[in-house]
């Protein structure tokens, strides 16, 4: 009889963390036209560097790029490492960390950081030319919730969306049975008075009615504060469609009425006569809106600004060569050229035990 052995059902494989991911308009973006992966992509980095590169090549994209979150990631290397690493893939061309300006609601702006990046190691004339492009800007830019909501296909689990019922059809009444008419008194209509005048038409209310423009009690009060500018109603009236032109040129009340007063003569004869002169003479020159650009003015764009890999000061792509500000690229070249060698560090210990062995006592 064959024996029955029982053993318990293997274990499911625990299934790593998730990666934490930035916030929506943050995190990494990678460049375009990259390479296929390979083995051999990263060969010719150091250890370290070849280690951080190759784990952020496989990060999805806008995962969270700060190195305090790649430092909790990567356990063979604390911040200090990996923030000397991410110096050094930017100076090998293949991270430039940049910030965009986005408007919100409101016309409120705010500044969105990302992370490029290209497995492919690039120079800096590809990146300023790739970032100065609107394609970097456009993929800087972070994707609104509810659209990224829409486009996003339903989970396997969501129940289907049911159709909704067909709107009923109104019962048509049976052509046999016609219904019948509904009887209604006649009603007498008043005679009108021979002397009525049939009432005018309703219409929208007018912006302005007589004698309450802007530009009408503008006018009126220049004889209140200036007696030589007396007018009556019917001069007021007459004037008041030059002075508005001078509204719909962009200017102010106030700037009509220092415009209408300002160097009158110690006599005034026909005020009426002075002030359609002046109004006629001195009207402004019409000035585009604020949201009208002139033609030759340049279209504003949503411009990239290049971040020090190393210390964050922002500036354009061409003040940022590798990625790094001045300092910080004087530093950098600074400690990889006077770093010591092996042998001079042999030397100087040498140097110095023949030094203590010529302090000791005979």
């Amino acid at each position: 009889m064959a024996t029955q052995h029982f053993s318990p059902a293997l274990r499911v494989p625990a299934a790593s963390p998730a990666y934490p991911m930035a916030k929506p308009g943050y995190g990494k973006r990678s460049a375009p036209d990259q390479r296929p992966r390979t083995r051999d992509d990263f060969a010719l980095l150091p250890t370290r560097e070849r280690y951080v590169a190759g784990f952020v090549d496989h990060l999805p994209e806008g995962a969270a790029m700060s190195v305090k979150t790649l430092a909790k990631q990567l356990p063979l290397y604390g911040q200090q490492a990996i923030s000397t690493s991410l110096n050094a893939l930017s100076v090998a061309g293949h991270l430039r960390r940049v910030r965009c300006p986005v408007v919100g609601a409101g016309d409120e702006t705010r500044w969105v950081f990302r992370t490029f990046w290209s497995r492919t190691a690039r120079d800096n004339e590809w990146w300023n030319t790739y970032l100065a492009t609107e394609q970097a800007t456009r993929t800087a830019a972070p994707v609104p919730a509810s659209s990224a909501r829409d486009m996003a296909p339903p989970p396997p689990w969501a129940p289907a969306e049911e159709e909704p019922p067909l709107p009923l059809e109104p019962e048509r009444p049976d052509p046999e049975q016609t219904p019948e008419p509904t009887a209604v008194p006649h009603q007498r209509t008043p005679d009108r008075a021979p002397d009525a005048e049939p009432a005018p038409p309703a219409t929208g209310a007018e912006p302005h009615s007589a004698g309450t423009s802007p530009t009408y009690l503008a006018l009126a009060r220049l004889g209140r504060d200036d007696h030589r500018l007396a007018l009556s109603a019917d001069d007021c009236t007459t004037l008041e469609p030059l002075a508005a032109k001078w509204l719909t040129r962009g200017v102010s009340v106030d700037y009509l009425t220092n415009a209408l007063t300002a160097g009158l003569p110690a006599t005034v004869d026909s005020p009426v006569g002075l002030l359609r002169r002046r109004l006629n003479d001195k009207i402004p020159p019409r000035l585009p809106t604020a949201g009208s650009p002139s033609p030759g003015a340049p279209t504003p764009a949503g411009h990239l600004l290049v971040e020090c890999t190393d210390c964050g000061r922002p500036g354009p792509p061409q003040a940022l060569p590798d990625g790094l500000c001045r300092p910080c690229r004087t530093a950098h070249s600074g400690a990889a050229e006077h770093s010591p060698r092996p042998a001079d560090i042999a030397d100087v210990k040498a140097h110095m035990n023949n030094l203590r062995d010529l302090l000791k006592p005979v």
